[in-house]
């Protein structure tokens, strides 16, 4: 399922909240941990035209190399036995945190929502926000304030796989199955009827009434699929916006991960993440799995 684990950072209190949980997750799938700083080239070309000079390569990796030594530390503090690979890459950030996805075999990216340049709460850092929207493999995406919460053997207790029947969704579906039953937690899937672009009509009921079979055949899809793994799962049809649904969901039924696809019905291009999931992870307060459309269960 995730036998290795990208821990990108760069040294900030975000990138560490992402490390954390990373980290944490790869000790409870027995996944390889690979952490990568990337020096980036747009601040290399700044500072040597600021200097009207060279700098030493090393003078920019430093900051790289302790950056990755605070998370190795932190991983060896987690699981004294992790298997930790290290590597510094020079480059456009999100770029390079891709390549290194793709050319090691990674199976999911943890990262803080929020870089150095972060300043609001819904900002998610523009390199966690290019990796989400361009990654080939599944990205685990961590507020601050749940990095640094205490992780123990209850930590992820109840799992949310949101549903609207759409490919993206599907594609999430199976990881959050697998992820419920090898963390051990209760399973939760939701589907919204959303009718606000209905306009009102005598047909109004019928509308209604064929959303929700629509649902109720989306959520017999993550049921059986649950069934498989021998797991249960809550499931329920609901009306109104879908981010709301969720996001009211996560408070009200003490939600500790949400695995959603990177865009849903609405969704146009692949490099969109979808207005769904977008608003999901710039206002959840707990660490949300985006998993890509293309992505097979």
């Amino acid at each position: 399922m995730i036998g290795s684990i990208l821990v990108p950072t760069d040294g900030s209190d975000s990138s560490l909240a992402g490390a954390r949980r990373g980290i944490d997750l790869a000790r409870r799938t027995e996944a390889e941990v690979h952490v990568l700083s990337v020096v980036d080239r747009h601040e290399v070309e700044a500072v040597r035209s600021e200097l009207d000079g060279e700098v030493e390569r090393e003078a920019f990796e430093s900051g790289a190399e302790e950056a990755i030594a605070a998370v190795v530390e932190l991983a060896r503090s987690v699981d004294p036995d992790a298997r930790v690979t290290t590597a510094i890459e020079w480059g456009v950030p999100f770029e390079a945190i891709g390549e290194y996805a793709d050319d090691h075999g990674i199976d999911l990216v943890a990262m803080g929502t929020r870089g150095r340049t972060g300043f609001d709460r819904l900002l998610l850092g523009s390199v966690t926000e290019n990796v989400l929207r361009t990654a080939n493999v599944p990205v685990l995406a961590v507020p601050t304030g749940a990095g640094r919460a205490d992780l123990d053997t209850d930590t992820y207790e109840n799992v949310l796989v949101p549903t609207d029947g759409s490919d993206g969704a599907t594609a999430a579906v199976g990881l959050g199955v697998e992820l419920a039953s090898t963390l051990g937690a209760r399973l939760h899937t939701v589907y919204s009827v959303d009718t606000r672009w209905t306009a009102p009509s005598r047909d109004a009921g019928a509308i209604l009434d064929a959303l929700e079979r629509r649902g109720e055949r989306a959520l017999a899809e993550v049921r059986e699929l649950s069934a498989e793994h021998d797991l249960g799962v809550t499931g329920s049809v609901a009306s109104g916006p879908a981010h709301r649904l969720i996001l009211r969901y996560v408070e009200e039924n003490d939600v500790d991960l949400v695995v959603m696809g990177t865009h849903g019905r609405s969704g146009v291009r692949q490099r969109l993440l979808g207005s769904v999931t977008e608003t999901v992870v710039r206002h959840a307060d707990v660490p949300v799995i985006c998993v890509p459309i293309g992505r097979e269960r």
